[in-house]
């Protein structure tokens, strides 16, 4: 019963770990893959196919080009993104270097 208990707390800290891991891990908007960018909480397929279009063209220089480029990303969702931890050359929303 005690090795039990053990393996269950075990595979809870490694499922919470992994989970905190993949929400507070920065995602670079200018080099993210597809499956990527699909992993940002606000971010579906058809909003990361027009931010991967819109990069074809050229990297994104800041959170303002990507909101003018990007139909569909104004300034509440790009908010949002950033705090789900979208950046755009290392930055987030507010210009501050990534964690």
């Amino acid at each position: 019963m005690r090795s039990a208990l053990a393996f269950s707390l075990r595979a809870s800290a490694l499922w919470l770990g992994s989970a905190c891991l993949s929400m507070c891990l920065a995602t670079e908007v200018n080099q993210a893959t597809e499956a990527e960018l699909d992993s940002v909480k606000g971010l579906g397929p058809a909003s990361t196919a027009r931010i991967l279009e819109a990069r074809a063209q050229g990297l994104f220089k800041d959170w303002a080009d990507l909101m003018r480029r990007v139909k569909g990303i104004k300034a509440s969702q790009a908010a949002k993104l950033s705090e789900a931890g979208l950046r755009v050359n290392g930055k987030n929303l507010a210009g501050e270097d990534a964690p």
